[in-house]
């Protein structure tokens, strides 16, 4: 097991393999690894590494995996199958270990001989999509992973940030996520195996000055899931989360949540 230590808001040690692991900002980063640059690609969760190369991406990395065996290998992590699944990842070119995350899903143009039928994308800290100007959460939430910052992240997070980080875990089927947020311990493995996709589609928030000194609280949140073999399953409820002190961390009744969500168990 590595130990973490925290030196600055972006910047984690490694400190029993020796190594420093930064959440780079995309700014950085972008200029670190320009265009055609190859680089490593390693995965968090299974340990396996592949190379890649940049090959284009303004508001975050465009890549492919250099050969035939890089992109086997990368398969592999996705057990087999291609997905849009955000992963954390650390590149590593050079002397530098970067926090990042990646979806395993090809699209677009590829030119590499390969077996890639096109390219992935890698986010860094503050990368964005090609919609949006700003961060997607789930990749946001896999830098921090990345980096060894995700646990102090979602201890400092107000019952709406919580909220969405939860649903996310469940949308890239991340335990490491949901055990953070949740209050109960869980078995996770066999209800994220029924889950597709899910996506919130309205919350409700309070102003953060009617939450400050509260205990306990409740979002009434709309989420719409895609189940495995049932299909498109609505919910409409409320996520009940509670902290034991006004400056506490929150955390989510999970038992009452999966409780709410029957097609879940």
């Amino acid at each position: 097991m590595v130990l973490i230590l925290f030196l600055s808001p972006l910047r984690s040690s490694a400190e029993e393999i020796g190594l420093t692991i930064e959440a780079l900002p995309w700014e950085q980063a972008n200029k670190l690894i320009p265009k055609y640059t190859k680089f490593t690609v390693l995965d968090t969760e299974t340990g396996l590494s592949f190379k890649v190369q940049r090959r284009a991406g303004s508001n975050h990395a465009d890549v492919q995996p250099l050969t035939k065996a890089d992109t086997a290998i990368m398969k592999k992590i996705y057990s087999g199958k291609w997905s849009w699944k955000r992963r954390a990842i650390i590149v590593q070119y050079k002397d530098n270990w970067i926090a990042a995350s990646m979806h395993g899903m090809p699209h677009g143009a590829g030119s590499l001989p390969n077996d890639f039928p096109g390219h992935f994308c890698i986010h860094f800290y503050g990368s964005t999509t090609h919609k949006t100007n700003e961060m997607d959460l789930s990749h946001k939430l896999m830098v921090l992973k990345a980096a060894g910052k995700l646990e102090n992240h979602l201890a400092k997070a107000d019952p709406y940030e919580l909220v969405n980080a939860y649903v996310a875990g469940f949308k890239q089927q991340d335990q490491s996520i949901l055990n953070l947020a949740s209050l109960q311990k869980m078995k996770w493995g066999p209800i994220l195996s029924k889950v597709v996709n899910v996506r919130i589609s309205r919350i409700f928030m309070l102003p953060a000055e009617d939450i400050t000194d509260e205990l306990y609280i409740s979002v009434p949140i709309e989420i719409d899931w895609l189940i495995e073999n049932e299909g498109g399953k609505a919910f409409r409820g409320e996520v009940h989360l509670i902290r034991f002190s006004s400056i506490g961390s929150w955390k989510i009744d999970s038992i009452h949540f999966i409780d709410g969500n029957k097609y879940l168990k």
